[in-house]
């Protein structure tokens, strides 16, 4: 605890960790660009800068708070420095910014203008780069990239992936993918945060809203929209209302005016991957088959997995998420209940989500080269194209959605939060498990905004440990404790994004992410207090659905309709040589002979092994494989023995692999 003086007022300070944190306490707007609390300090743009008596212009950033600092943010000579720093970025950046995506949500743009910056007295940029519009969620203009580095820090100690990063020197440093890439070419799983921390144009998300006034333009198709839950809690800031106020009936007049034919709530289909994801579970708990089952909503999460735990995909729930549901059952049966073919129904989801873009162009779900969805819009484009239609949103009088898809219960809803799978498949789970009627439906354990969360959810009797994840770096430490045996969990739900779908890359653009999530994620939860049914069990609406067209969860209806399978993305596939393989053989082991093990000795090692399992008699009780790169190279050679990964191996470690064998041999 300590105190300071900025500005001439005295601000007191706790847990403030540098200048900057205090100066915002005191209600003073300091500007940034490559400063966001969750991200680690990086001090590149310097114009947090400030003057300290005694002391002269320092970073805030990176400057700890100390008690008695007299500080200044607003002096002649920060304000040239700063318009100094302004004029550099804007002389090499692209200034066509009428025609940026970013045009008002722009940071450079707006703290040019909140200076005054009216001339640029520096040489303009003479070098024009190419777009990469390889991803199918994400543009990157390097052109209009001010170095800050946030998407390069966001994609790592989020994500924990790792796809930006600084490249050359100079003039010429640019942020791009390994060897300049393009980011479709790349292990890009297009959830977008790199674009939602952007303060530039140059990684936006990739518009669609051409597309989407084509199909409403077009007589010959029906369009149909669904509505994702966090959608409607966060359409509003755009338009003056308050964050976390629902918007969903406003939602619904305005995309009628503009001509779409049927508006529906994506919250039905997550009512009905709650009842699909509940059986499964159920049936793999009483089973202890592939436990932990993972939840399969999140489709950079899902894209993670097959790129960097390939040999998780059995764990994940096979159900498609609440988008590829929707699209599935209203182009299957709802086009059959309106007299249409699949191709003349042409479905729009409006979602949180980038990745949700890539989702949708899975070749998995296509029929007959039709998709089952045919756009995906994101909530900045929703809210760009209000703005364009002349619509007054802030005054609309809320409609009705369409019937028999716009009713949904309040577990569908709070698909939206982290923690909201989790917490609707319980609410279904504790009713099949116990054959009780669950009265308290909030599991408050589950709810939270932290990274990683646990508990044992107790069904009388029948504990279920459960893990909630957001951001894939979260994700990808659990999943290595898993390996190890450090952790057990029976279901586990992940989220790419922060806070969830609320925090989602297509939501509206913010630099205060961390306190809209906050306000978002009670607006849901008002949400669910809000509606009459809490269940997802009580849709009458699903009971119609499968009584019609699916029969009873689980059937083969369903799963034709609803589910879905998931194969490795991994750039160098581990399927290997055969060394040996007998047939009912109990034990697999792998030895990766990849670039780094090989030169570590692994060979040596493969052949080592395979000459003493063959001595003491082994030889048919083991499938022995020599495997292209297990992408553990830090730590190579390794082996694999069945789910065990052993690092490090050397030549003292092959009779205990051997001991391993005989142990599982004997059992």
């Amino acid at each position: 605890m300590g105190q300071m003086i900025i500005d001439g007022q005295k601000v007191e300070f706790d847990k403030e960790t540098n200048i900057l944190e205090v100066v915002r306490k005191a209600r003073i707007d300091l500007p940034t660009f490559c400063y966001y609390s969750e991200l680690s300090v990086y001090g590149a743009c310097r114009m947090c800068i400030v003057e300290i008596e005694g002391r002269g212009i320092q970073a805030s950033c990176h400057t700890p708070p100390e008690d008695g600092l007299v500080v200044r943010t607003n002096t002649a000579k920060l304000r040239k420095v700063r318009k100094n720093i302004l004029e550099l970025l804007l002389a090499n950046h692209d200034r066509e910014c009428t025609m940026c995506e970013r045009s008002g949500t722009c940071k450079l743009q707006d703290l040019a203008q909140r200076y005054g910056v009216r001339q640029i007295r520096f040489g303009e940029r003479d070098v024009k780069l190419p777009l990469d519009v390889s991803s199918p969620s994400i543009v990157r203009d390097p052109n209009k990239c001010i170095l800050c580095g946030d998407c390069v820090r966001v994609c790592k100690e989020i994500q924990g992936i790792g796809v930006l990063d600084f490249a050359h020197r100079g003039a010429k440093m640019m942020v791009t993918p390994a060897f300049n890439k393009q980011l479709g070419e790349v292990d890009c799983v297009n959830c977008g945060q790199c674009s939602a921390v952007c303060p530039t144009g140059a990684l936006v998300v990739k518009s669609q809203i051409d597309q989407a006034w084509d199909a409403i333009y077009d007589d010959s198709k029906t369009v149909i929209v669904q509505i994702a839950p966090a959608v409607r809690v966060a359409v509003g800031e755009a338009f003056g209302l308050p964050v976390g106020q629902s918007t969903l009936g406003q939602i619904t007049t305005a995309l009628k005016q503009m001509g779409v034919d049927k508006v529906f709530d994506t919250s039905f289909a997550a009512d009905l991957t709650v009842i699909e994801e509940t059986r499964e579970f159920i049936q793999r708990f009483s089973e202890k088959k592939n436990i932990p089952q993972f939840t399969s909503c999140c489709p950079a999460w899902v894209k993670f997995a097959e790129q960097y735990y390939p040999e998780f995909l059995d764990n994940l729930s096979s159900c498609r998420s609440p988008q590829q549901m929707f699209g599935s059952v209203v182009k299957r049966y709802y086009a059959q209940d309106l007299g249409l073919d699949r191709e003349q129904v042409y479905v729009i989801s409006i979602m949180p989500c980038t990745a949700k873009k890539f989702e949708a162009g899975r070749e998995e779900f296509f029929v007959a080269n039709n998709p089952d969805v045919d756009l995906v819009l994101t909530t900045q484009e929703l809210i760009s194209m209000i703005k364009e239609a002349g619509i007054d949103f802030a005054s609309l009088e809320p409609t009705a959605l369409d019937m028999p898809f716009g009713f949904a219960t309040g577990a569908g809803v709070i698909f939206g939060n982290s923690g909201g799978v989790s917490e609707a498949v319980l609410r279904n789970a504790y009713e099949i498990v116990t054959k009780e009627e669950l009265q308290n439906v909030v599991f408050n354990d589950v709810r939270g905004h932290e990274g990683v969360r646990d508990f044992t959810a107790d069904l009388k009797g029948t504990e279920i440990k459960v893990a909630i994840v957001n951001g894939l770096a979260n994700a990808r430490q659990l999943l290595e404790d898993i390996k190890s045996g450090k952790a057990h969990y029976d279901l586990v739900e992940v989220m790419a994004c922060p806070g969830g779908c609320v925090g989602g890359a297509g939501q509206p653009i913010s630099q205060n992410g961390t306190n809209l999530r906050k306000e978002r994620t009670k607006g849901l939860y008002r949400e669910d207090q809000r509606l009459q049914m809490h269940k997802s069990q009580q849709n009458p609406m699903l009971t119609s659905l499968y009584e019609q067209w699916l029969t009873e969860p689980g059937s083969e209806e369903a799963h034709q309709a609803l589910h879905t399978e998931y194969g490795s993305r991994r750039r160098i596939d581990t399927e290997a040589i055969k060394i040996n393989q007998p047939e009912n053989a109990p034990v697999d082991i792998q030895v990766c002979v990849g670039t780094s093990c090989y030169l570590k000795g692994s060979v040596k090692i493969l052949k080592t092994l395979t000459d003493m399992l063959q001595k003491d008699g082994y030889e048919e009780d083991v499938k022995l494989r020599a495997a292209f790169c297990c992408q553990q190279c830090a730590g190579g050679p390794v082996v694999i023995v069945d789910d065990k990964v052993m690092g490090n191996v050397g030549f003292e470690q092959i009779p205990e692999i051997v001991q391993l064998v005989k142990s599982k041999v004997e059992k």
